[in-house]
């Protein structure tokens, strides 16, 4: 079976920064792409950023300029760098992986447990 755990979250001022770090594990032939999620209370889950195994990226258009999305293949691991946070980030983070059994399986979607990030003075 396959686990996302993520790592990273905290308290941080307006203006601050933080790193979430997000490794798989088990058994798997691919998770590709890999991404972030986030959801606030009393909102629905929102993508934050994604990353395929080629390094191309997208953004949600609230954190283009402030966030990045980056991915270690050979640890299975994605990162996402926030900086400049806002009161508005604040959320519980999810990362994302679409998984692969075999090369030939379809993919399946796999969620880490959620880490807390709070914009906050």
């Amino acid at each position: 079976q396959v686990q996302l755990v993520e790592s990273g979250g905290g308290l941080v001022q307006p203006g601050g920064s933080l790193r979430l770090s997000c490794a798989a594990s088990g058994s798997f032939f691919s998770i590709d792409p890999m991404g972030w999620y986030r959801q606030a209370p009393g909102k629905e889950r929102e993508l934050v950023a994604t990353i395929t195994s080629g390094s191309s990226s997208t953004y949600a258009d609230s954190v283009k300029g402030r966030f990045t999305i980056s991915r270690d293949n050979r640890k299975n691991t994605v990162y996402l760098q926030m900086n400049s946070l806002k009161p508005e980030d604040t959320a519980v983070y999810y990362c994302y992986g679409a998984g692969k059994t075999t090369r030939w399986a379809s993919r399946y979607n796999i969620w880490g447990q959620g880490t807390q990030v709070t914009v906050s003075s």
